[in-house]
């Protein structure tokens, strides 16, 4: 895979993208999934698109609650230069980017020779929104963020460890579950 590759919406970062950037992408969503179902013991349910033209991937709800928390995921793999190097980029199409209280994003860097999460960034999308600055020249707004964990840049406030996605995200529905 060439650096960055993988972006689960199908937009790369580089021309020559990998062939297998899709399905990487897309098992990167399932993993989301299947670990935030099983480290809530089943209190998360998660549910996909069938279409992807509005930037959500997962659609998070809490048993028993009618709040949804939608998620779009930008999954970066252990073997790009950059995740090696310890930075994560990612960039989300302007396009399908609508900012909402019930929209977060999920920035995932996976471990593939342990098919796991390494870090991850959730970021409601209110605040992305208003820290991602203006768009490129190809109508997307860029996340850069620092996987070392002394690192202090804009983003580190939402920087997760794998075992605390989970309640962060039911944290999220309990948030919007108030409102």
């Amino acid at each position: 895979m060439t650096e960055d590759n993988g972006g689960a919406d199908g937009v790369d970062d580089e021309p020559d993208r990998s062939p297998s950037a899709g399905r990487m992408g897309k098992a990167a969503e399932y993993l989301v999934a299947a670990s935030c179902m099983l480290a809530s013991r089943g209190e998360l349910n998660v549910s996909t698109s069938l279409v992807d033209d509005e930037g959500v991937d997962l659609v998070f709800n809490r048993r028993d609650s009618s709040a949804t928390l939608a998620v779009q995921v930008k999954a970066r793999m252990s073997d790009s230069k950059r995740v090696r190097s310890e930075t994560f980029v990612a960039f989300v199409r302007a396009q399908t980017f609508r900012r909402r209280p019930n929209l977060d994003m999920l920035f995932i860097a996976v471990d593939v020779d342990r098919g796991a999460i390494m870090t991850a960034w959730l970021v409601p999308s209110q605040v992305y929104a208003a820290g991602a600055g203006r768009p490129t020249s190809r109508d997307r707004y860029r996340f850069y963020a620092s996987m070392k964990p002394d690192a202090r840049d804009r983003w580190v406030d939402y920087r997760l460890a794998p075992s605390e996605l989970a309640p962060r995200i039911l944290a999220r529905l309990a948030e919007l579950n108030t409102v």
